[in-house]
């Protein structure tokens, strides 16, 4: 049998911490990746100590900052940010409302692609600006895609504050809300954080049916309701998909 390298391993390690649905254990890592205990122990504490991997509060392996940041990196690299900027393009030409991609970023949502309408009235949410996780059709889809135990996690260090008079603030309301839009698999921010404004959202998927994204729609009240919005909703699935085929010729 080969001999397998050291940096294969280590890459391997973070591969595999990467693509976990939830939390993996060095004990785990160990039997998956066929790496000896006392070795993946070795590996892993020289992987937190440089940033790719942390641990968690319960002991499991997590990615660290310098993969978080790659990743966005690579999300954003001009080729694949064109591609998704043509699928965009159709999409704002079809429903004639601001459409845009946020991802999920430390504790924040962050537009990583916008394609504003021609229509006069607007709201300006630009490529790179981030908003809160528990108000917003993206966050909120982002949240409700999290296991129990990640979505508490989460929900216990956001501060959760007011935007405007519908923001939710309580904690079981929010948890509610967050199981409705699992269920449907439908973001709404029904002007919960900027008054006069709804946006509604769905998933990108890996290959895997992972969340990576939403794909949301936003529009002033003055010219739609949530309601005219939801019809939409199909047509927003649709590009989803072809973004998800980018995704996947991007992973092959």
């Amino acid at each position: 049998m080969p001999k397998v390298s050291s940096i294969t391993r280590v890459l391997e390690i973070i591969e595999a911490v990467s693509y976990a649905p939830k939390p993996i254990t060095p004990l785990d890592l160990s039997q998956e990746l066929d790496i000896p205990k006392p070795t993946i122990h070795r590996l892993l504490q020289n992987l937190v100590e440089e940033g790719f991997v942390a641990v968690d509060i319960g002991g499991g392996i997590i990615p660290g900052k310098r993969v978080r940041n790659l990743s966005v990196e690579l999300w954003q690299q001009r080729q694949f940010f064109n591609e998704r900027q043509v699928v965009l393009q159709k999409l704002v030409e079809d429903i004639e409302e601001t459409c845009g991609i946020g991802i999920p970023y430390h504790m924040d949502m962050v537009y990583s692609n916008r394609v504003a309408t021609t229509l006069p009235l607007q709201i300006y949410l630009p490529v790179g600006a981030k908003s809160p996780m528990w108000c917003t059709a993206t966050g909120k889809l982002y949240l409700s895609q999290l296991s129990d135990a990640s979505r508490r996690k989460m929900l216990r260090n956001l501060p959760i504050t007011k935007f405007t008079k519908n923001t939710i603030t309580d904690i079981d309301t929010l948890n509610a809300e967050l199981d409705h839009i699992a269920s449907t698999g439908i973001g709404i921010d029904n002007e919960e954080f900027i008054s006069e404004m709804v946006a509604i959202s769905v998933p990108v998927l890996d290959k895997k049916s992972r969340y990576l994204a939403s794909l949301y729609v936003h529009a002033p009240t003055i010219r739609v309701s949530l309601d005219e919005l939801m019809v939409h909703v199909p047509r927003l699935q649709a590009a989803a998909h072809d973004i998800q085929t980018l995704v996947y010729e991007l992973q092959d």
